[in-house]
Parts: structure tokens; C-alpha cells; sequence
């Protein structure tokens, strides 16, 4: 069964990630493009962790440390932040890359990967939680596998969803299997990788969603989409196909089985989207196919404006979270 599933997925299409653009400006060929190929190939199959900077206290928030399986008994790294007389609970994840606290990209090596695409800043995720807490919400947020301080997994592969969506199913069995959060109302807050993550999942698993009462998604984005745009700046944007067949080398994957946008049709419950409409590392077609692809009625698209930088799409909650929370409060009465 398990295996049938995992095939079904694969046939669906192509993924979500967060991978270093050179420049928001196409550039000549690098002069050894193929070593350059492989370069970002590794880079992409095998993503660098990223530290967890960052705690809860820092905010005046109290936690609990907290480990529990995916779904296929990966051992996955938390914080539970309690809000007591809340009976609401919002399970967050994070973007490719980054951990439940966000990504130091003000330090190195991340501030000279990212700052050619304007997205030099660092992003800290801690304010979203002590936000959702001053709104009555208790908050699960976890590393998803190969990420933070959560266990390896798969030979460390990225899959863009297909593998992480084991840990999206696994994150609300674990707040359904706590005495504390079992009968809680449960929202998810799930942030590019983890969105597709979370498409990808409700396309595997169905019946571990029963019950959720809706979905907040910052940024999904189709690998090819991100990859094409990335190959296009350094003047190899003619590359796409030798390059996806370096990353099906490495991980046995290639872009077509990596798809937010088919998963997206297997997704259930209110969801609102929101994305930098002029970010440079994707197209704003690509979030929008996803949005139309969403067979509930209940749904909203949000354009970020005035900003080319992705990071931006990853503050807009603690900048303007009113529309967020409005989201919530509205599904989670």
C-alpha cells in the first residue's frame, strides 16, 4: 500500500523550494558550465543545513521541547508553546532550507548565497509565534527531516514535498496523541516547502487530515519554476533538462513527480495563499495555478506588492498578519 501511494504521488508532477538565485539579471554562461550544472544539482539534492538561532524566550514566550515521528518513524525536533484556556492550536513548518526559527541570511555562508536576489536579510520566525500566542493560539512548529535539529533521512535527499509530507501527517498525529492538544481545534501554517509539504500530504494521506479545520500557506513553488528562473539569471536558461537530469541522478527524482500544483487539487480545507507577486526566484503563475487548482470554494489569494525579495513573503505575517489571523479566527471559532 505504502509503496502504491508513493508511485501514485510521483505521477503527479513536479515540486517546492527555496534554491539561491545568482542574479535578478541575466548574466553570459559561466565559464564552465557543466561544473556549474553539478553545482547546483548537489546544492539542490542536498540541502546545507541551517541552525536553530532562535528560541521562543527571546520573546517572552514559555515552550516545551518536544520530539515525535513523521509518519514513517523519522524522529522530528519541535517547540510546543502553550496558551493556556485556548482549546485552538496552529501547527507551523518552515521553507526549504530554513528551520522553525527562519535562516540567519544577515551571516555567512547564507548572506552570500541569497544577497544577489535581494533576499540578504534575515528572516526570524520567532515574532509569528509570539503573535499566534497573543491571539490565543497554542503553536506546534518543527523541523521538517534533513532540516534543523530533526533527524537525516532518505540519504539526506530533498524531495520537494514527497518524502516531507510524512512529516506534515506526523506532525498532526502527534498533537492529536497529546492528552494537552488531543481535542484541540488544529490549523495549519504551512510555509513553502512545508505548503507543498502539506499539499503533498493530503494527496498521501487524506484521512489524517479529517477534522483540520483550515490552511495558511506562505509561497509554494513548483521546482522547475524556481530552477528554470535560477539557470536563466547565470545565462544557462536553455539547461533545464541536463540539469533535472543531474538532480534524478542524485535523488531519483525529477522535477515532473515534484508538484504543488497537482497536489493542490487534493486539498480540502479553507486555505488562504499569499506570495511576493514580483519575486524574482519564481512567477507569480505558478502560485496562481496552484490557487485555481484548489477544489474548495473557501479559498483566497493574497499579492504581496512593492518587493521583488522572497524573504518579504516570509515576514508579511509579523508585518500585516491582520488578514492571517481574520483566516484563523474565522475557521477555528
Amino acid at each position: 500500500m505504502h509503496i502504491s501511494r508513493r508511485t501514485a504521488l510521483m505521477a503527479a508532477g513536479s515540486a517546492a523550494a527555496a534554491v539561491p538565485l545568482i542574479g535578478p539579471r541575466p548574466a553570459p554562461p559561466p565559464p564552465d558550465p557543466e561544473a556549474t550544472l553539478d553545482q547546483i544539482a548537489d546544492a539542490f539534492s542536498f540541502q546545507a543545513r541551517s541552525p536553530v538561532l532562535h528560541t521562543p524566550d527571546e520573546r517572552g514566550l514559555e515552550f516545551e521541547d518536544v520530539t515525535f515521528p513523521s509518519r514513517d518513524g523519522v524522529p522530528l525536533e519541535g517547540w510546543f508553546i502553550p496558551a493556556p484556556g485556548s482549546d485552538r492550536l496552529i501547527i507551523a513548518n518552515h521553507p526549504m532550507g530554513f528551520t522553525r526559527s527562519g535562516l540567519p541570511t544577515h551571516l555567512e555562508p547564507w548572506h552570500s548565497i541569497w544577497a544577489a536576489s535581494g533576499n540578504g536579510f534575515e528572516v526570524d520566525l520567532i515574532p509569528d509565534y509570539r503573535i499566534l500566542h497573543d491571539a490565543g493560539y497554542n503553536v506546534l512548529a518543527y523541523d521538517l527531516r534533513n532540516h534543523g535539529t530533526s533527524s537525516a533521512a532518505n540519504g539526506g535527499i530533498s524531495s520537494s514535498g514527497i518524502l516531507e509530507a510524512r512529516d506534515v501527517a506526523g506532525s498532526v498525529a502527534y498533537a492529536r496523541s497529546r492528552p494537552d492538544t488531543r481535542d484541540m481545534a488544529i490549523g495549519l501554517f504551512s510555509r513553502c516547502l512545508g505548503c507543498s509539504s502539506t499539499f503533498a500530504a493530503m494527496t498521501l494521506f487524506p484521512d489524517a487530515f479529517e477534522g483540520v479545520r483550515c490552511l495558511v500557506g506562505p509561497q509554494p513553488v513548483t521546482a522547475s519554476v524556481i530552477m528554470g528562473r535560477r539557470l536563466a539569471a547565470i545565462g544557462l536558461g536553455d539547461r533545464l533538462a541536463d540539469l533535472e537530469e543531474r538532480i534524478r541522478i542524485r535523488t531519483g527524482i525529477g522535477f515532473g513527480p515534484r508538484s504543488p500544483r497537482q497536489w493542490a487539487r487534493n486539498v480540502h480545507v479553507p486555505t488562504l495563499l499569499y506570495q511576493v507577486r514580483d519575486d524574482v526566484l519564481t512567477d507569480p503563475s505558478d502560485v496562481r495555478t496552484m490557487f485555481d487548482n484548489l477544489p474548495v470554494a473557501d479559498k483566497q489569494l493574497q499579492w504581496i506588492e512593492g518587493t521583488t525579495a522572497r524573504w518579504d513573503g516570509y515576514l508579511e505575517f509579523q508585518r500585516r498578519p491582520e488578514p492571517m489571523l481574520a483566516w484563523f479566527a474565522a475557521h477555528m471559532s
